[in-house]
């Protein structure tokens, strides 16, 4: 696919996924430095083209340049990427801020909501670096495992700005023979949908751990974006975003993908393994285990009935048994469905 012109990007945060966008934009043809926050990992990749911690078995792309300063990363740059884990966005950004220039492009591909202050990134974004910055922030989600990014399969992701030339600019610096990327303009939706979605998947997890079988699964997911919906309406989002790529379609990949790492989490829970003792064997953050608190916190503080939402935080942060959780809802009183 032609690009109109190379652009300049830094991504910041060398996860799975950011390693995987970093190597897609390089390949793209675009000027891209990746900032890993380990200083040794940084070096061994410059070293060896492989982030063998993250993102094990590919070979980076030659162009892409690898740094642990993130002065340096920022220098120049007319776009950047976020892909730290969320709840230390804000610390990240903090330090980013005298480096990002008002004509820098803000994309986030990380998903969930701050714990502290229940934000999404795009109101931390605009808390850190003014409310002028919104018109060019860009919201990145859909149904994306990281490895098969980096493998080349085919993948759609959506790119949503209130101001549809960046948008339009995101989209084209992403698109190739084999990853497409639409835009939208509902910044709220697409946020909360990835955001949202590790939460329920969690759920998912905890119900095939419990070897609940396929009728509990698909009934968790489609209950689950009926929860997804009604704290988006709450907070102006569209409803027709979660019928999309960023509500739908992330949530059935998360849901029953085996790369899921929130539904591996929920996964061990139904089987019985103490939370402390799965995120010890775990490199990668599951975003899902804190987004339920500021999730569950957030449908409190709007009102917001979220069901689902509430038992897997009680699993997940007051000891609630998984199987005495999936039994309380479903002796929730009869109602029609909405």
């Amino acid at each position: 696919m032609m690009k109109n012109s190379v652009e300049r990007i830094a991504v910041i945060g060398g996860g799975s996924w950011g390693t995987a966008l970093a190597n897609l934009l390089a390949a793209n043809g675009h000027d891209t430095v990746l900032w890993v926050y380990e200083q040794d990992l940084a070096r061994e990749m410059a070293a060896s083209g492989v982030n063998s911690v993250y993102l094990p078995g590919f070979t980076l792309n030659q162009e892409l340049k690898i740094t642990s300063s993130l002065a340096e990363a920022l220098a120049g740059r007319s776009m950047i990427l976020l892909v730290t884990p969320v709840q230390v966005m804000a610390g990240v950004l903090s330090q980013a801020a005298a480096l990002i220039t008002p004509e820098t492009v803000i994309v986030n591909a990380s998903k969930g909501i701050a714990l502290n202050s229940l934000q999404t990134v795009s109101q931390i974004c605009a808390e850190l670096l003014g409310p002028a910055a919104l018109e060019r922030y860009v919201a990145l989600s859909g149904p994306t495992f990281a490895r098969e990014v980096a493998a080349g399969l085919p993948s759609l992701i959506v790119a949503a700005c209130r101001n549809e030339v960046y948008a339009r600019r995101v989209q084209t610096v992403l698109s190739n023979q084999v990853f497409r990327a639409y835009t939208n303009s509902d910044v709220t939706g697409v946020e909360l949908g990835g955001a949202v979605k590790n939460v329920i998947a969690i759920a998912a997890g905890i119900c095939d751990g419990l070897g609940f079988g396929h009728n509990a699964r698909a009934a968790l997911i489609t209950r689950g974006l009926a929860e997804m919906n009604r704290l988006g309406q709450a907070m102006g989002a569209q409803p027709a975003t979660f019928a999309g790529l960023a509500g739908m379609g992330d949530l059935v990949l998360t849901c029953t993908g085996d790369l899921s790492r929130n539904r591996t989490v929920g996964f061990k829970l139904g089987q019985g393994m103490r939370l402390s003792d799965i995120l010890g064997e775990m490199r990668m953050v599951a975003e899902g285990v804190k987004t339920a608190e500021s999730v569950y916190q957030l449908s409190r503080r709007l009102g917001v009935e979220m069901p689902i939402v509430e038992k897997v935080y009680q699993i997940l942060h007051e000891d609630k048994p998984a199987r005495q959780a999936v039994t309380e809802l479903m002796a929730r009183d009869l109602k029609a469905e909405g």
